[in-house]
Formats: C-alpha cells, structure tokens, sequence
C-alpha cells in the first residue's frame, strides 16, 4: 500500500470569496491547489446528499444518491448567468447575499431559499429556450436523466410530492401516496406535476455536472466521501422501500464513556432480514453511486454494519441489538462489506467506538483499514495506559488526530504541542494519515457535538476565503508545515 496523507473537512466549510454563505462544489478545486502544495493527496469530506431546508447534520438526508443543491455555485450555472446572474438581483436579493456573506455561521435556511429562487428561475429559462429548441444542452440532460433513472426517477417524485406538500413527512401525505409502491409513486408524479419534477431533477444534473467538473480540477488530489450508515425516516430510500425498514424504532449507540445514556439518532433501523431477500439492492445502488462520485469513501459507523442499536418508540421497551448473535451479526457485516468493495472504490472504516473485538478482525480479514485516532490509542494493559508509539500502528490502518465528533487539538494543546501531534501522525506506520483541517491551523472550532442540536453544529466555516490562502501568511506557513511534515515521513 502506498503511503499517503491528506485532510478531512466538511465541504460547506470550504468557503470562498464568491461562495454564497458555505462551501460549494468549485471551491474544492481552489482547496485541492492548496491541499497539493502540503504534499496531501487525499481529501476526506463529510456526506453532501440533499439535506431538508431545516436541517444541518449531513447525516440526516433526504435521499442516499442526490446530491444537495445547496452546494451548487450558481455562478458556473449557464441559465442563470444567461438570465444576468448576480447582476438581475434585486435590491432584497443583494442584501439578502451580502448578509449570507457576513454570516458568522452558516445560514443553511437563508442560503436555500435565496438559490432554489434562482435556480427555479434558471430551469424556467432551461425549459423555454433549451428543452423546446433540443438543444445539445437539452440532449445532455436527457441522457442524464437515463443513466441515473434507477434512483433519479424515484428521487424526483418524492422531492416534487414533498414540495407540493410543504415539506410535511410522507407519513403525513394523503392516504393513497403514504404507502410508496408502483401506484402511490404514480399518485404522487400526479400531484406534483411533471414541471416540479423535471425541475428536481435538473437541479441533479447541474449538481452532477458541479461534481464531475470539480473532482477533474481537483487531480491529483483524491476527492473521497462518507457513506452514512443510515437514512431519515422522512427520505425517498424509506418511502419506496418501507417494508425494509423498522417504523417504530429508532436506531443509535449504547451507553458510553462520551454518552452514558447512550445515542439516539433518530433514524430508522433497517429489516436485514428483508435487505437480504432483495439480494441487498439498496446497499448494491448506494455502494454503485459512491463509488461514481468518488475515488474513495469512508463506511460511517461500521459496527452498524454487523449490529444495530434499536432503540423502541414504546419506551417500556428495552433496547436491544439487532442481530443479537455473533454469526449472524458477522455474516451481516461482511455480506455488506463484501458489496462495498465489489464496487471498486477504495474503503476505509469507521470503527470508533464501543466496537466488538470480532469486528475489527474481520474487516482487517476482508482488507479494509479502519481508524486509529492518536489521543485514544493507548496501552490499556500497562500502568497508567501510556500512548501506543503511532510508528507501531498496522499498516492496514487509518491514522488521524481528530473525528468531526470530537473537540480538536487546540482545545487541550498548545501550538507547539498540536506540531508535535502532526509529525507523529505523519510518521505512524498507517498507510493513510488525515488530519482535520482545525488541527492543520490549531484552531479551536468544532464541526459537531453529539446528542446536542443548535447553531453550534455543522456551521463551522473557515475564517478565511480559500481562494485567498496563497497570499495569506498563516495559510502559506501551514502549507509549509505540513508539507515538511509530510515530505519526513515519505508520504
């Protein structure tokens, strides 16, 4: 395995001089230019599927295959800049960008809605100038909308039905579209009407084209994304496949050390049971869209995989794994895992946690590398537990100072200390070192705090546009840094 290095950061951090309020899908390019400079190779970002207007977290997404127009750069969206692009704004639409800009945190409602009116306006020029013409832009997205109809077709309807609902869950819609089969999905593109449909699915090609233009630029460093171990109840994967899926129970984590109650998620647990008499098609479509999007990705909560944490809506219910017995959890796991990487991507685990022993052995049977995070690897046999030498780390591992989960380095390290931390990371016998971009700077900022929800999470940005960080000094001397670093440790 060869060694490499790179950096973890949620995309809607990485804003730039003309992003509208959080990173979009261009401003990867102008990240991936500085990342090179470090020596990194590998980009590690958070899930960018679609997101409700109400919700943060990227783990609660309306769909495992859409990608978030959120993240769409308007200004690289021909129709709109045909129809005068920023200089058509109204005076509200300027000074609505202009507060969006100065923002401390990011505005996740004020940005949606300021760009669906554009783009909504944008695919109404599409439509009357482009689709009646045929124009070779039209065919493109035709040929779009064939190639991806295996999720795109269903996706549309339900985000169409969930508009002309107002955002109300599907288990709210009227009794004839709730149920998700062939005839409610026909009920559904009825009522939401064919234009609302071709609308979303526009916004998916616009988003996918983002993407793949991005990800070009962005060579030679590798763009590598974050499958979610699970989907919101209220998402098309859910709504046309709801036999598969546990309603009345959520789905977490158990009791410890960071949540003595332990986790709830709020997510529906799957049914492995009917997963498995489908020959695992969702797994088979999310591993075949991942691995489209991406050179790699990283399997979020992979002990998920093998068992599940359920927790009962009746609370006179205890909670229970789901399987309950290690066969049956470690067949689960590795039939899973066994899909992942027939897809050809290349895999890394998330094994952090309360992890059964038999997990980690079978992932590294299977070789997929999982996690080791510098501050919790530690001799637990020996007195006072003394850190494990990183340089001891197995090869077959991913080595990193930080989870988007937890405090960074600085919140507990000086500047000094936080350099020490990267030389070791960089010199661990891993094969892939990734550090998260706060602990490239030693800044403080966190991404999330679990079992909290508020403003605090999921809204970080950089205190700086990227596109600005060639000629500020603080970006030009941690390149440096990193890239020494780096260059030491022959990565």
């Amino acid at each position: 395995m060869r060694r490499a290095s790179g950096i973890s950061v949620p995309l809607f951090s990485l804003v730039t001089s003309r992003s509208w309020g959080l990173g979009e899908f261009p401003d990867l390019v102008d990240f991936a230019a500085w990342a090179s400079g470090a020596r990194q190779s590998v980009i590690q970002i958070l899930p960018v599927m679609e997101l409700p207007d109400d919700e943060r977290s990227p783990y609660s997404a309306l769909s495992s295959f859409a990608l978030d127009p959120a993240y769409i750069a308007l200004r690289q969206v021909v129709d709109f800049e045909a129809i005068g692009g920023e200089l058509a704004f109204e005076a509200d639409d300027r000074l609505a960008l202009e507060d969006i800009r100065r923002a401390a945190i990011i505005p996740y409602r004020e940005v949606r809605r300021l760009k669906h009116r554009w783009l909504r306006r944008a695919w109404e020029r599409f439509v009357r100038l482009e689709m009646a013409a045929s124009t070779p832009r039209a065919r493109a997205f035709d040929d779009f909308c064939r190639q991806e109809a295996r999720w795109l077709d269903d996706y549309a309807v339900f985000r169409a039905a969930l508009a002309r609902h107002q955002s109300r869950a599907w288990w709210d819609w009227p009794d004839g579209l709730r149920v998700g089969d062939d005839a409610a999905c026909r009920a559904a593109r009825a009522v939401a009407g064919e234009d609302e449909i071709g609308y979303r699915k526009y916004l998916q090609w616009v988003a996918d084209t983002q993407w793949r233009e991005a990800r070009r630029l962005a060579w030679p460093a590798r763009l590598f994304g974050d499958l979610p171990f699970m989907i919101s109840a209220n998402s098309a994967d859910v709504w046309r496949r709801q036999p598969q899926f546990r309603l009345d129970a959520t789905v977490g984590a158990p009791p410890d050390a960071f949540a003595p109650e332990g986790q709830d998620w709020g997510l529906p647990p799957w049914r492995w049971q009917a997963f498995q008499e489908t020959g695992f098609e969702w797994m088979r479509q999310r591993a075949r869209r991942h691995a489209d999007l991406f050179d790699g990705y990283r399997i979020d909560h992979l002990v998920g995989l093998y068992r599940a944490w359920i927790r009962p809506m009746d609370r006179e219910r205890r909670p229970f794994f789901d399987p309950d017995d290690e066969p049956t959890q470690r067949a689960l796991g590795e039939a899973i895992i066994g899909i992942f990487t027939a897809s050809g991507a290349e895999l890394v685990a998330e094994d952090l946690g309360t992890v059964p022993a038999f997990v980690r052995e079978s992932i590294t049977a299977l070789g997929v590398p999982g996690f080791k995070v510098l501050r919790w690897e530690r001799h637990g046999d020996l007195p006072g537990e003394p850190f494990i030498d990183p340089a001891t780390f197995p090869e077959l591992s991913v080595a990193t100072t930080g989870t988007h989960d937890i405090d960074p380095l600085a919140v507990e390290l000086s500047p000094e200390e936080v350099d020490e931390a990267l030389a070791d990371l960089m010199e661990s016998g891993s094969y892939l070192a990734l550090v998260p971009l706060q602990d490239v700077f030693a800044w403080p900022d966190r991404i999330n705090t679990p079992s909290q929800v508020g403003d605090h999470n999921w809204t970080w940005r950089v205190p700086r546009p990227v596109d600005q960080w060639s000629s500020w000094p603080e970006a030009v001397s941690r390149r440096a840094r990193l890239g020494e670093c780096a260059r030491a440790a022959s990565r």
